[in-house]
């Protein structure tokens, strides 16, 4: 059960009161990839890097059953590149430096050999690339996930809303769910941008969980109380790979499903963010997901008496 993934291969730097380090891989696609694949494979990985991103990398994902035939490499360019410094409550930060580099001349292409994928993941990428992806796609997949952020919403929110109409799932968080509808509570703001085409709308509250919205459905997903976060940076894709991941493990896109597709991804973004870059992906084995995933329940399960 084959997964398309579109995002970045890149590196950061990151600055957070706990640590810091000058470069680290990162990059959508990266976290995507690694949290994707400890449920299915292949995954089949479209990006852009440059001549300094690491064949170390490149093994290690490959080794994981991920495809690299739609990465394109370019030969004479440096990969993206993104600093930022996060301040003490984990949940803002300052971007420091955006350079762009292969990205500027991204042009993604879908191998043949990836045809016939039943879920597609758009990681937070340009509207029109978004959507030139899904134009190349000769078989509709059987689910389209796609992710974005405020700043696609400031300078190209057209482009946005024409991917909106192709998509099933969408994923922001609340202050981006706040700024695409126009509207301050949650629940009208779903409303709202269900309207605009997505079938499923996941609102990601950081520490505070998540919220899964479908017609008049509405499911809460909590978020692991963690003693120490270490580095946020890579987090809300990590869920959307462990989101994905899931459902396509499972070939099943049900509300029902989705609900415990969420609480998989949530489990993997608490794993993400115990260390920097995609570190603590790579380390963690089957038992331990088996074992975070048991927190959660232990979390949400409770018995009550009604009166």
């Amino acid at each position: 059960m084959s997964v398309i993934t579109v995002g970045t291969m890149a590196f950061d730097a990151i600055e957070t009161p706990f640590g810091k380090v000058d470069k680290i891989v990162g990059g959508s696609g990266t976290y995507v990839a690694y949290a994707a694949s400890k449920f299915v494979t292949p995954i089949q990985q479209i990006s852009i890097v440059g001549y300094d991103f690491p064949q170390e990398e490149m093994d290690e994902l490959k080794k994981r059953g991920v495809q690299l035939e739609g990465v394109e490499i370019v030969p004479d360019k440096k990969s993206f590149f993104w600093s930022g410094k996060y301040h003490t409550d984990m949940n803002t930060r300052d971007t420091l430096i955006t350079d762009l580099n292969v990205l500027a001349d991204f042009n993604p292409v879908v191998p043949d050999s990836y045809q016939g994928a039943e879920f597609l993941m758009l990681g937070n990428l340009m509207p029109k690339l978004q959507m030139s992806v899904i134009d190349q796609m000769k078989v509709r997949p059987k689910l389209i996930v796609m992710d974005t952020m405020n700043f696609w919403m400031e300078i190209a929110m057209d482009d946005l809303k024409e991917v909106l109409k192709k998509v099933d799932v969408l994923l922001v968080n609340d202050g981006e769910a706040r700024q695409l509808s126009g509207e301050f509570s949650l629940v009208k703001a779903a409303r709202s941008i269900l309207q605009m085409g997505p079938k499923f709308l996941i609102i990601k509250k950081g520490e505070h969980g998540a919220l899964l919205f479908h017609g008049d459905h509405v499911f809460f997903a909590p978020a692991l109380p963690l003693e120490e976060v270490f580095d946020p940076t890579g987090a809300g894709d990590t869920f959307a790979g462990g989101f994905i991941g899931h459902l396509a493990k499972t070939k099943d896109i049900s509300f029902e499903n989705m609900k415990t597709a969420i609480i998989v991804g949530s489990a993997m973004a608490s794993f993400c963010v115990e260390k920097f870059g995609p570190e603590r992906m790579k380390e963690i084995t089957q038992d331990d997901i088996k074992a975070r995933l048991n927190e959660f329940v232990q979390l949400v399960n409770f018995d009550i008496d009604l009166v």
